[in-house]
């Protein structure tokens, strides 16, 4: 195992990483920008560097800086989280010609699997059903033939596309002309790379995705699906496992179908199969896979008891996986919320000073986050917070605890969708399963938030009376640890 890890990332990723790295006896260096001096990731690890500047592309993609600062350290791999160099097959190989090990997929399956049609390619070649697309188009002209063809409404997207960018639904033809520029200028702007290629749209639809792990050795695992049906700008807000629609013959195949990918591109680590699940004609379509560990990957960890981040670590080292597929088990339902800095009426970021951020506590709720109360919050980088889990027999126990959770979730200077979140999972659609990756467009929750949120002065009180009650519930719990009454720290 290693001694030291570089940590290419930020935020609540970071933090997430450097727990498991602790309980391993891996030392850490986090690395930060100057805008992010202080912050909970770099006042957590056993060493903290600055890298440059605020803006990102001056700091935390600054692949050589990076690479010097695990050098000088004596770093021996760099794990870098998700986002920003995470799926960037250059650096993954700038890393290993170092001399350092990359904790991730080899830069090769990287970069097949970053373009969509290479991907596309691959899966065909290994018998995975795909949606109906195209190759290459150069013009507005060709994407309307194209389009004739396949039947609108369709979906234009960038070949070097992730996260929503260079992606724009075509319902009709005269939406060609402009959706053809718009997804062609922001894929240049984002990735560097101007392909777009068309899929078929399917109408009634919901995201699911197959948790792969596969090690040096030649084995290769599914881990069970994660739904994430319910996003924003074709970002995720609510994940769960497992799908409620998914039978446990079609779970099977799915999972069966994401490892023969992974066998074909040679995989390593972590990594996760997406599908589009057609819930008219009930079966599924490859979309793409990500080369990373994913932003839910708690949701796998809670149904599954294991340690994502340690294996991906062990895998690196050149350890085998310690499971075969029969050993895999898999218990109850988890579900997940990302809590963001954004204002729910527009989905636009919020700035500003946490005056408080008490996480609430109880039965299977967990909380990832990489702020902490007196934080500041800015306008550099990803506004996520945090993500609130919550774990239950069935799916109506999770839901239940993750409603709870979230009524107890104080956090005051930023707005937040903490109220959208917790008007969501009251939604009659959502509790019965039947949420489609338009919900948002189609569920105005925005109306009557007013009513559910906090203002300023109820979530400070609020805060100081989770703070108290955790106070008192640590004091009870240590007075019945110790055999005099009294708890440790306080005779």
């Amino acid at each position: 195992m290693f001694e030291k890890i570089l940590i290419a990332n930020r935020g609540e990723i970071a933090v997430r990483i450097l727990s498991t790295c602790r309980k391993m006896g891996v030392r850490t260096v986090a690395v930060h920008s100057h805008a992010d001096r202080g912050a909970l990731h770099a006042r957590l690890a056993d060493e903290a560097v600055d890298v440059g500047p605020a803006p990102a592309s001056e700091s935390y993609l600054n692949g050589e800086r990076l690479i010097e600062v695990a050098l000088v350290t004596g770093a021996q791999a760099v794990h870098p989280g998700y986002g920003f160099l995470a799926e960037n097959a250059t650096f993954a190989r700038s890393v290993c010609e170092a001399g350092l090990v990359w904790i991730g997929p080899p830069a090769e399956a990287i970069a097949q699997m970053g373009d969509k049609l290479s991907a596309r390619t691959l899966a065909e070649a290994a018998g995975v059903p795909l949606v109906p697309g195209s190759r290459v188009l150069e013009s507005a002209k060709e994407v309307s033939s194209t389009a004739q063809q396949l039947g609108y409404p369709v979906l234009l997207k960038a070949s070097a596309g992730g996260g929503g960018k260079g992606m724009r639904a075509v319902r009709t033809p005269d939406d060609i002309e402009a959706a053809f520029e718009r997804a062609r200028s922001e894929a240049q702007r984002s990735f560097g790379c101007t392909d777009l290629y068309l899929e078929k749209l399917v109408p009634q639809a919901k995201h699911v995705e197959m948790q792969v792990f596969s090690d040096g050795h030649g084995a290769h695992l599914w881990l069970g699906e994660r739904e994430c049906s319910i996003q924003r700008r074709h970002q995720k807000l609510v994940e769960e496992s497992p799908s409620v629609v998914l039978s446990e013959a079609q779970r099977r195949q799915m999972g069966s179908d994401a490892v023969s990918l992974a066998q074909r591109c040679g995989y390593r680590g972590a990594g996760t199969v997406e599908f589009l699940y057609d819930v008219q004609a009930k079966n599924y379509y490859f979309l793409e896979m990500n080369t990373r560990l994913q932003v839910e990957h708690p949701v796998t960890e809670m149904v599954t008891g294991l340690d994502l981040v340690a294996w991906q670590l062990r895998v690196a080292a050149g350890e085998a996986l310690p499971l075969r597929q029969d050993q895999i088990q898999r218990r109850g339902v988890a579900v997940e919320c990302r809590i963001y800095a954004e204002d729910p009426l527009d989905f636009l970021p919020s700035t500003g000073h946490l005056r408080a951020f008490v996480p609430p506590e109880g039965p299977g709720v967990r909380l990832d986050s990489g702020v902490e109360q007196g934080d500041g919050v800015g306008p550099y980088y990803d506004p996520l917070l945090a993500k609130l889990v919550a774990h239950g027999h069935d799916r109506a126990q999770a839901i239940e605890r993750l409603k709870d959770a979230l009524d107890r979730f104080a956090i005051a200077g930023v707005t937040t969708n903490v109220a959208y979140h917790r008007a969501l999972l009251d939604e009659p659609d959502f509790q019965a399963g039947k949420h489609l990756t338009d919900f948002v467009e189609t569920h105005n929750l925005a109306v009557g938030l007013d009513a559910l949120g906090e203002n300023e002065a109820q979530t400070l009180a609020g805060a100081l009376y989770a703070l108290h009650e955790q106070r008192e519930r640590r004091l009870r719990q240590a007075l019945k640890a110790t055999p005099d009454g009294w708890p440790q720290g306080e005779r």
